[in-house]
């Protein structure tokens, strides 16, 4: 039975609230306890978003692709394996539930609901380690989705816990996150006049993966579905 355009904008919007609240709300708490140990905090970060992303990946795959991602709906969307229209509402309910992950994520910890990060990201090495991030993130989906897209949740988060560490960006990797992100000013945030950087960035790094893969693994003309977000 076909999923309804407004069931699998519900599980995007869910998916997307529920990954950006692990990832600002695991920093939160890792930067609370690591007593100033920026190394531990990114670390119980990394975790938590890594094991976030297999659950949330899992649970609404089957309803959305949990693409959890714009990136990752505009590399469908170019790949015929989303409407344009979908597309549409897929870009919306993640952008909204970014913002509602973290306000989700505030209130959990008694913060103020919306704040404004002060968290510098600047610079030529942070834009191409978001170009990287995001390249690899797309990579990574449409290599696995084309062969073996049971094992893609794994995958996805393998891939997302190790960006975070050799990237010098902590690899957000996903344009709605980056801009729910602007409005934590916790150990997860970025600075708003650093979101437009990272955002082109992104779209970059997954454009480039996703015109790479036409390339080097083409899909059968039918098309078949591109799932699975980033963090």
């Amino acid at each position: 039975m076909t999923t309804t355009l407004s069931r699998r904008s519900a599980a995007e919007f869910l998916g997307t609230a529920l990954l950006v609240a692990a990832v600002v709300g695991s920093g939160i708490m890792g930067e609370s306890l690591s007593a100033g140990n920026a190394a531990l905090a990114l670390l119980a970060n990394t975790i938590a978003t890594g094991a976030a992303l297999v659950a949330l990946i899992l649970a609404f795959g089957p309803i959305s692709g949990a693409h959890l991602n714009p990136a990752v709906s505009i590399a469908a969307m170019i790949e015929r394996s989303l409407r344009r229209r979908d597309a549409a509402a897929y870009l919306a309910a993640q952008a909204t539930g970014g913002i509602a992950g973290v306000i989700l994520a505030h209130l959990m910890f008694q913060l103020p609901a919306i704040q404004v990060s002060r968290h510098a990201r600047s610079g030529p090495a942070q834009a191409l380690s978001e170009f990287v991030a995001t390249f690899g993130l797309l990579a990574t989906i449409h290599g696995v989705s084309r062969s073996r897209a049971h094992v893609a949740a794994f995958a996805v988060a393998a891939y997302i816990t190790s960006a975070y560490w050799f990237t010098a960006s902590t690899s957000f990797a996903n344009p709605a996150v980056t801009v729910a992100r602007a409005l934590s000013d916790t150990f997860a945030g970025i600075r708003p006049l650093d979101v437009p950087q990272f955002v082109i960035a992104q779209l970059a790094g997954a454009l480039a993966a996703t015109f790479l893969f036409r390339w080097l693994a083409p899909l059968p003309r039918s098309g078949d579905r591109v799932v699975y977000g980033g963090a």
